[in-house]
């Protein structure tokens, strides 16, 4: 009887398990899944120079509830207030899919935030990305998500 319980318990949490989609060649997709675990670094250590190279010159990113933003309003966006802090930041890709020299992918994020009084929130949320290969590295040319609840 325990062992079918340990089956039963095994085989239900597969259903939880989201396979992931990858399309295109192996090289590229590993670069753009390097590029984005690397933007979770940039951001959790508040390195705004590294997070702004990770955009083209010409990106668009496209956050929850305001205009789109380009140029130097990119990094303004993602620059905290002093004493603030990003303490975990998470991307889940769905699915990766290339042609040629651009690129797609979606999928989840999630995160936490420090306050200056200490306080730690939590967000999560959907996005999508579209890339661009500009001198052989991927880099975010549109980036746009929403929080989910």
């Amino acid at each position: 009887m325990k062992i079918i319980l340990i089956l039963l318990t095994f085989f239900m949490g597969l259903t939880n398990v989201q396979a992931q989609i990858l399309n295109g060649n192996k090289e590229d997709i590993q670069t753009i899944l390097k590029n984005t675990k690397d933007f979770s670094k940039y951001v959790m250590s508040s390195n705004y120079e590294l997070i702004a190279a990770s955009y083209t010159k010409d990106a668009k990113i496209f956050p929850n509830g305001t205009q789109i933003l380009e140029g130097e309003d990119i990094i303004e966006y993602w620059t905290l207030p002093e004493g603030m802090s990003t303490t975990f930041h998470n991307i889940t890709q769905t699915e990766i899919s290339i042609a040629s020299d651009t690129a797609y992918d979606y999928g989840y994020y999630e995160g936490k935030t420090k306050h200056k009084d200490g306080r730690i929130s939590s967000w999560k949320g959907k996005y999508v990305i579209v890339w661009k290969k500009i001198n052989g590295d991927w880099k975010m040319y549109l980036d746009i998500w929403n929080g989910v609840k």
